[in-house]
C-alpha cells in the first residue's frame, strides 16, 4: 500500500479500540474454554475459535462499510443509559461469558458427551445468529449495548433490513448465536446459562418497548406495521 493510499483510508471512529477489545476478547475465550477443560487439546473448543473469529471479522468488515459509527457508539455504556438496564446489561454479558467455562468443564468431566452431529447443528446456528445479529447492526445506527432514547445522536424509527419483519432482532439472533455457542462446543450443560440468557432478554425487550413507546416518536405506529418483537406469528 502506497503513503497516498494509506492516507485516503477513511479513519473510523472507535475501530482501533475495537480491534484492541477483539483481541483481549480472543484471549480470555481461549483462557475461558481451555482451562476448564483442562487441556488445549480439545478438537471442538479449536474449531469453535476460529470459527468465531472469521466470523469477527467478516461482521466487522461489513459494519465497517456500512454502519461504521457503531464502532465508537458500542464501545461502552453510554451517558443516559437506564439504570436497570446497565444491571441487565451487565448480567447478559455474563451469561454470554459463562457459557464458555460451562462447555469447557463439560468436556473434562464428560457430563453429558454430545455427538458430532449435534457441533454440526452450532455451527449453523452460530453462523445464523452471528450474520442476522450483524445484519441488525449493520442498517441500524442507534444499536448500542444498552437502551436509551438517544436524543443527541437523532434517534429515528429503525425499519429496514430485520427490523422490516421483528422489532427485536438483535436479541432474536442472539439466542440463536448463544444456542449456536453451546452445540458447537457439543455441550448439553452449555445450554442453561443460554436459557438464562433467554429470560434476561425476554425482560430486557418488554422493558426496552416500554422506553422506545414512551420516548421514541413512531414507535407506536411502528408496532401497528410489525408486530412480532422476536418470531413472526409466535412472539
Amino acid at each position: 500500500m502506497t503513503q497516498m493510499d494509506e492516507q485516503s483510508k477513511p479513519h473510523v471512529p472507535g475501530e482501533t479500540q475495537a480491534y484492541v477489545s477483539l483481541s483481549v476478547t480472543l484471549v480470555l475465550m481461549t483462557v475461558l474454554l481451555f482451562w476448564p477443560a483442562g487441556t488445549i487439546d480439545w478438537r471442538r473448543g479449536w474449531l469453535f475459535l476460529t470459527l468465531f473469529l472469521v466470523l469477527i471479522f467478516v461482521a466487522m468488515s461489513w459494519i465497517r462499510k456500512d454502519n461504521p459509527e457503531l464502532f465508537a457508539a458500542r464501545r461502552k455504556y453510554q451517558k443516559g443509559t437506564k439504570g436497570w438496564d446497565a444491571i441487565v446489561a451487565t448480567l447478559t454479558i455474563v451469561m454470554f461469558v459463562a457459557i464458555l467455562p460451562v462447555a469447557g468443564f463439560d468436556e473434562r468431566f464428560r457430563w453429558a458427551p454430545m455427538p458430532d452431529w449435534v457441533q454440526l447443528l452450532g455451527y449453523v446456528l452460530l453462523t445464523a445468529g452471528f450474520m442476522g445479529t450483524t445484519w441488525a447492526q449493520s442498517v441500524n445506527r442507534h444499536f448500542e449495548p444498552t437502551v436509551r432514547i438517544q436524543t443527541d445522536r437523532d434517534h429515528k424509527v429503525i425499519d429496514t433490513g430485520p427490523y422490516a419483519y421483528i422489532r427485536h432482532p438483535g436479541y432474536a439472533f442472539a439466542i440463536v448465536m448463544s444456542a449456536g455457542i453451546a452445540l458447537s462446543l457439543g455441550s448439553l450443560f452449555a445450554l442453561i446459562p443460554v436459557g438464562l440468557l433467554k429470560i434476561l432478554l425476554f425482560g430486557r425487550t418488554l422493558g426496552e418497548e416500554g422506553e422506545l413507546i414512551k420516548g421514541l416518536p413512531g414507535y407506536a405506529e411502528y408496532r401497528t406495521r410489525v408486530k412480532w418483537r422476536w418470531v413472526p406469528f409466535i412472539w
